[in-house]
């Protein structure tokens, strides 16, 4: 049975290393491990169906489609025909698409199409016409970015779907072209889960599916081991029109799929039932994080009068104006390398980064009068343990200089431009340094970068709280990580003593 998918592996890995990175990353190809394949298919519920029609868009050598048909092959499916559409854009691959997929001719009365064209403009054309329905679907999108002039993106429009990637808009199409109750069976990069620019998809899915199961590879480079992937990628498994009831989250490590986990979980898990921007949470353990439930951590930044921007010195474009030493006539320039552990060390003797900026016309609109300000790497490294590493800015390290520049690999929180006071910006860096906030981040981000836009929808405790946590904060000298995760729990759940 599975000796077909077996010489697909071999040739994915064959074709993998013959088409240059270059070319991969034009069009965006990244093939399916054999494994992964294989775990893809296993989703695809029992059916009732007599006849089965199977989408696959970005077919690359057919494992995705081989796949299914290995699993319709296997019982629990009384498809008396079948038939498959697949696309493939590369005339290579199609060729050896085509060879993949009509080895399973004697095994069911099917047809098969290879279809040659652009998948996004096929799909919108049969999307108009308003025919063919597909039973399942199983992809792996392309991964590449659209342009906002490009006639993809036009296309997409007419269709009313607003995206920025080739793999959203492949899924999105997809997604239109089932039938009532059809199954869609998709691999792609987490990076839909969160953000602003995938809300229009994200509306979509819930819009017009139901989510039945997320499986999260936890190691980020791992899914495709043989292809620089960075991103951490799921599974995940959609019904059409289907009503939302509890999902199944698996993970496991990578495409081997040995140390598999799996959990059910009900909906208000995946996504919270009352956010606007309709995150897509992978729960990775059945505990609830004490940030998602504690009535104490309701605020955003806006209720407690602050704001966060990225740092606004782009060093190399102000790159006249940078001074390795602080001299006459400049400010400080802060980098991420200034901040270690709760120390500000500045100006740092013999760095390779640079500790100050001539303060003049050029610069004046770039920097941030003097003041206490939390700073927050926007780079953290895998290895650290923490992803979220917040600082407190104290204006007195400066010998009184009137200005400060916050170089661009820091987010900034501020008021306006301007200082906040002393304890509410310690009480939000030991917030911002506690385990849950990094349990929590790590919930609905899967990349190691820390936006300004991250710290703006996390959840925060109130102005008041921050406050009196900056007064136990500068009380107590040196934070060691339990001191300031024991402080946090005890503010979460105050104990009701009478």
């Amino acid at each position: 049975m599975h000796h077909l998918l077996e010489q697909a592996e071999t040739l994915r890995k064959e074709v993998g290393q013959h088409i240059s990175q270059k070319r991969k990353s034009e069009l965006g190809q990244f093939m399916t491990p054999a494994t992964v394949a294989r775990f893809m298919a296993s989703l695809f519920p029992p059916s009732t169906l007599k006849t089965a029609r199977l989408l696959d868009a970005g077919a690359g050598i057919g494992a995705l489609s081989g796949a299914a048909l290995d699993r319709f092959a296997a019982g629990g499916f009384p498809f008396q025909h079948v038939q498959v559409v697949a696309y493939e854009i590369d005339p290579k691959l199609r060729e050896l698409l085509s060879q993949t997929l009509a080895k399973y001719k004697g095994r069911f009365d099917i047809d098969i199409s290879v279809q040659r064209g652009d998948f996004i403009e096929e799909a919108v054309k049969l999307i108009f016409k308003g025919e063919e329905r597909f039973t399942h679907a199983i992809l792996n999108p392309p991964y590449k970015k659209i342009h906002s002039a490009s006639s993809h993106r036009f296309l997409l429009r007419r269709v009313g779907i607003e995206t920025v990637n080739l793999y959203s808009a492949f899924v999105a199409l997809t997604i239109e072209l089932m039938q009532s109750g059809g199954q869609i069976v998709a691999i792609m990069p987490r990076s839909f889960c969160n953000g602003p620019y995938y809300r229009p998809f994200r509306e979509l899915i819930l819009a017009k599916t139901a989510i039945k199961h997320l499986h999260l590879f936890a190691a980020r480079n791992r899914a495709f081991r043989d292809d620089a992937v960075l991103q951490e990628n799921i599974i995940i498994l959609l019904e059409r029109d289907a009503i939302q009831g509890s999902v199944t989250v698996s993970t496991s490590t990578d495409d081997s799929f040995t140390n598999m986990e799996t959990n059910v979980y009900p909906f208000d898990r995946i996504v919270f039932p009352n956010d606007p921007e309709c995150f897509i949470h992978i729960p990775t353990s059945p505990e609830r994080n004490h940030l998602e439930i504690s009535p104490a951590i309701s605020f955003s930044l806006g209720d407690i009068g602050l704001e966060v921007s990225t740092g606004p010195v782009v060093d190399f474009r102000l790159r006249p104006h940078i001074r390795q030493m602080p001299g006459r006539g400049t400010v400080p320039l802060l980098y991420p390398g200034h901040f270690s552990g709760q120390e500000i060390d500045w100006p740092k003797q013999g760095a390779k980064k640079p500790n100050a900026i001539m303060r003049n016309a050029e610069t004046e609109k770039w920097l941030y009068p003097s003041g206490y300000y939390v700073v927050v790497r926007r780079f953290s490294s895998k290895e650290e343990k923490r992803r979220v590493v917040a600082s407190v800015v104290c204006p007195d390290v400066f010998n009184g200089s009137p200005m400060l520049g916050f170089e661009n690999h820091l987010n900034v929180l501020h008021s306006g431009k301007q200082g906040i006071p002393e304890n509410l910006a310690r009480g939000l860096t030991v917030f911002l340094n506690s385990t849950a906030v990094d349990e929590q981040f790590r919930l609905f981000s899967g990349h190691t970068q820390v936006n300004a836009t991250d710290l703006r929808l996390l959840k925060y405790p109130s102005r008041e709280v921050l406050t009196r946590l900056g007064v136990w904060a500068k009380a107590q000298g040196e934070h060691t990580q339990q001191k300031i995760d024991h402080k946090i729990e005890s503010l979460l759940w105050p104990k009701t003593t009478r």
